[in-house]
């Protein structure tokens, strides 16, 4: 079974709301992920997703009936930290994990577009490289970026990472990318969704780390 397709993401209404509780659900098995991807350096991604998730579900538990989407928990904060919001508490969680959801599926949805090295057509590297450089790359500083450049180049093949993606069976490529396109539909849709809201509620930080 795919490790994707285990642990989907429900369908948004049409307001858009993100559900709280259904997507801590979902995103709580993303880290395992980055496993995929080999590179000890990417944990380094995995720990702060990890961590942003714990934050905002942390927050999340204080009053699950007041907290039913994430925009309860962005407003709230907003709310009761004035001064300090959004760089606080479940809004800078979620900031910042969004920008790792997106480097996952901006890297899924070059895999599943057929974004290859001609010259290496086994590698992901490009598919890895372009994720990073559009999700992640403008917040990190010289010395984190540095850190991640050789992380980029220890990418592993492109047929070890869709057997990982398919937890270790052998499944046909295009078999594998079929759950990756079918995975897409309401993952992107819900990353979509939420970086429309940072952007309404004028939520949104471009420091670097």
């Amino acid at each position: 079974m795919s490790l994707l397709l285990d642990n989907q993401f429900k369908p948004l209404p049409l307001d858009k709301s993100v559900d709280t509780r259904s997507f801590l659900e979902a995103v709580s098995y993303l880290p395992s992920f980055f496993d995929c991807l080999g590179s000890r350096v990417f944990g380094v991604i995995k720990s702060d997703i990890s961590g942003n998730i714990t934050k905002i579900k942390a927050e999340y538990v204080k009053d699950p009936e007041r907290y039913v989407t994430l925009q309860d928990i962005v407003e709230a904060e907003r709310e009761a930290h004035s001064g300090q919001w959004p760089k606080v508490g479940a809004t800078l969680a979620l900031m910042w994990l969004k920008r790792g959801l997106r480097f996952i599926q901006i890297l899924l949805q070059s895999l599943a577009d057929g974004e290859r090295d001609e010259n290496n057509p086994n590698h992901i590297r490009v598919n890895v490289i372009k994720a990073y450089e559009e999700a992640l790359k403008n917040y990190h500083g010289w010395l984190v970026q540095k850190i991640f450049n050789a992380a980029l180049y220890a990418a592993p093949y492109r047929s070890n990472f869709l057997m990982a993606l398919s937890k270790g069976e052998e499944v046909k490529e295009e078999d594998c990318l079929a759950n990756v396109r079918q995975f897409l539909v309401n993952y992107t849709a819900t990353v979509d969704a939420i970086y429309e809201m940072y952007t309404n509620l004028n939520a949104e930080l471009d420091y670097t780390v």
